[in-house]
């Protein structure tokens, strides 16, 4: 089969469109052929060796994934050949305490796909059948890629974690993310009132069509200063915070008393100074957040369905396995509003 891999870290350069082995079966797993799959920054963190480790080389990237069902094992029943399905990325040991509690995204093993064992930049891939969903209908495989990791990593930062509620204010970091703009979303669906920041008029257009009340563009203003006068000097109720030290500072400086951090990465530097005086003297929480529960992805994809959609993926180009190159590069260079998906 053909897939992307890379034989060593570095830049894009060390991407290779080349012919693989094909993935076999065991009794419990799936072989889904895949039709798209969709990038994250993981992904990059992967390819250049900085912040992954224990990654077996050669190895293919790629965590979310779309397509269809090509073989089950001996013991799946409840899927089938044909089946459309996506990808739950998170992978874990199943039968721990933490896992049988439906904490899974706290096991000892808890991983996420394409970091110890081949990706999704593949025509196919193997993986536990407990990790494929259906998919809606009325959502494309591109779409269906699309929405996985970041939409489950913004519910769980969101609903489970910092438990927003309505009438809260809320600052997005990054709607230009993909996380970003599934923040947005979820945010806006529970009726807050949602600041964000961007880094260009025309990602600031993008954003408020998602529905952010307000948008500061961090190249013009300093959004410390513009959420205090925003919110008359109370500051927001929840920062949803992944783009680390070069915003995690200021960030909790904007919180209000009783106010919540909750930060999944740190797609800039990952040390950040905090002045604790902030947190004890206003009462804040800050809750460090990844991935999801596997049970916490039917939450999100009731939202995806023909009717009444509350939420969107938001795909911002799609390019051909072969480019993923190209793709990866569009990231590193921070062009993207929303997620950057490779058809298969």
């Amino acid at each position: 089969m053909k897939a992307i891999r890379f034989h060593s870290y570095g830049g894009v350069d060390v991407l290779s469109y080349e012919d693989v082995p094909a993935p076999s079966i065991t009794q419990t797993d799936v072989i889904i052929q895949l039709k798209a799959a969709a990038l994250n920054h993981l992904d990059i963190w992967v390819r250049s060796g900085q912040r992954e480790k224990n990654i077996p080389l050669p190895q293919v990237p790629g965590s979310d994934g779309a397509g269809i069902i090509a073989e089950t094992g001996s013991a799946v029943q409840h899927l089938k050949k044909g089946d459309r399905v996506l990808i739950s990325p998170g992978l874990s040991c199943g039968v721990c305490m933490q896992c049988l509690s439906g904490k899974d995204n706290l096991c000892a093993s808890y991983h996420v796909l394409g970091t110890r064992e081949d990706g999704t930049y593949a025509e196919f891939i193997k993986i536990p059948a407990v990790n494929a969903y259906p998919i809606p209908e009325g959502l494309t495989f591109e779409e269906a890629a699309a929405i996985p990791l970041v939409f489950l990593t913004a519910w769980h930062m969101l609903v489970s974690l910092a438990r927003i509620q309505e009438g809260e204010t809320v600052l997005i970091q990054a709607a230009g993310s993909g996380v970003g703009s599934a923040g947005i979303q979820i945010a806006k669906m529970h009726h807050a009132h949602v600041i964000t920041t961007v880094g260009s008029r025309e990602k600031a257009a993008r954003a408020t069509e998602l529905g952010a009340d307000e948008v500061i563009d961090y190249h013009m203003h300093d959004f410390v200063e513009e959420i205090r006068r925003i919110t008359e000097k109370r500051g927001v109720d929840i920062v949803f915070e992944h783009t680390g030290a070069m915003t995690f500072e200021k960030s909790i400086t904007i919180l209000s008393k009783g106010g919540r951090l909750v930060t999944c990465g740190a797609t800039s530097d990952y040390l950040a100074k905090l002045d604790i005086r902030y947190v004890y003297s206003r009462q804040q929480t800050i809750y460090g957040s990844f991935m999801g529960t596997r049970g916490e992805l039917p939450a999100v994809m009731k939202f995806f369905g023909v009717r009444d959609k509350y939420l969107k993926p938001v795909i911002d180009t799609v390019f051909p396995l072969k480019d993923a190159a190209a793709a990866q590069l569009r990231m590193e260079e921070r062009k993207n509003f929303g997620k950057i998906v490779l058809s298969i």
